[in-house]
């Protein structure tokens, strides 16, 4: 019973207290790759903890019901408890409902999660045979252009993927700002963002109030992007990429040449203008190097401990 508490203890702690001072280290985007990693690996260290918590419930309950039962009510009553007290029904029966309530909640979020991805799957594969279909060809590129005067550039996973543009952004882009964003496309694709958004959008899916799989949705979803644009800045340069994205968010053609005026970030959307002023102001060597420091240091203890805890436990 102490091993399912000190691990539930952990998850919790991780689930809930982390996330703020996580997406601090994450935000601007000064360490992507680590920045991804973190957010992954606190998932899965919650995830992986609260798993282990429910199996030490389940074996305490199963081999060892009377010292479980008279462990929980020293644990909340202490002198008090006493063996007519722990050794009651009605005692009993609510212990054995607070174990089966455990394990149905983790029954219902893991078939949450499971029709999530399946659906989000299904519907990322049509999507992906739709565009084959539907669009024409792009000379030279592996990606299909829809009849739509509204720019737009996205990829979607499937067997094979497909790189998507409209039209109206096929017109806006010049030659080096298109093969900026079929850059990006293509970053996306080669390092399987589209599985990492299935997975934590899952998650977030499976249980909601939770705010690490709340918040870490849109933090890892945020994070890709930057990822693919950092690819994206080294395969056709960072101006190439800047002015394709604001010309995409705002729907006015931009020159690739051109200088981006602080004030035209505004107009480019919601998330475009963060990961802009990011690549018209990089950080420092020197703060990127720490952020990487510091958020390498928590995905380390994020492995240990409930490793740690786990071996402790045995």
């Amino acid at each position: 019973m102490t091993q399912a508490v000190a691990l539930a203890g952990y998850a919790l702690v991780v689930a809930w207290l982390l996330p703020r001072p996580l997406a601090r280290l994450t935000s601007q985007g000064v360490s992507v790759r680590p920045g991804l990693a973190a957010w992954l690996g606190a998932m899965a260290s919650a995830a992986l903890a609260a798993g282990m918590a429910l199996q030490f419930l389940i074996r305490a309950v199963i081999g060892r019901w009377p010292q479980l039962s008279e462990a929980v009510c020293r644990s909340v009553a202490g002198a008090a408890c006493t063996r007519a007290v722990y050794g009651s029904a009605a005692f009993e029966l609510g212990l054995a409902a607070v174990a089966a309530a455990a394990t149905a909640m983790a029954v219902v979020a893991g078939w949450r999660y499971a029709r999530r991805t399946r659906r989000a799957r299904r519907r990322t594969r049509a999507h992906a045979e739709a565009a084959r279909l539907a669009g024409q060809a792009l000379p030279g590129t592996e990606a299909h252009v829809l009849h739509d005067p509204r720019p737009a550039a996205y990829c979607v996973a499937g067997r094979p993927a497909a790189i998507v543009l409209t039209s109206g952004a096929l017109e806006m882009l010049e030659q080096a700002q298109l093969d900026a964003v079929l850059a990006h496309e293509r970053a996306h694709l080669a390092r399987r963002h589209h599985a990492l958004i299935t997975l934590t959008t899952g998650l977030a899916a499976a249980v909601p109030l939770v705010p690490l799989f709340a918040r870490g949705k849109a933090e890892v979803a945020r994070l890709a992007e930057m990822s693919a644009d950092d690819a994206a800045v080294r395969v056709s340069g960072r101006n190439a990429l800047v002015t394709a994205l604001l010309a995409i968010g705002t729907g006015t053609a931009v020159h690739a040449g051109s200088v981006v005026p602080r004030a035209a970030l505004g107009a480019a959307g919601h998330e475009v203008p963060a990961r802009l002023e990011r690549m018209l102001t990089p950080p420092a060597p020197a703060r990127r190097v720490c952020y990487g420091v510091a958020l390498v240091a928590l995905l380390a203890w994020l492995l240990v401990v409930p490793a740690a805890l786990a071996v402790l436990a045995g």
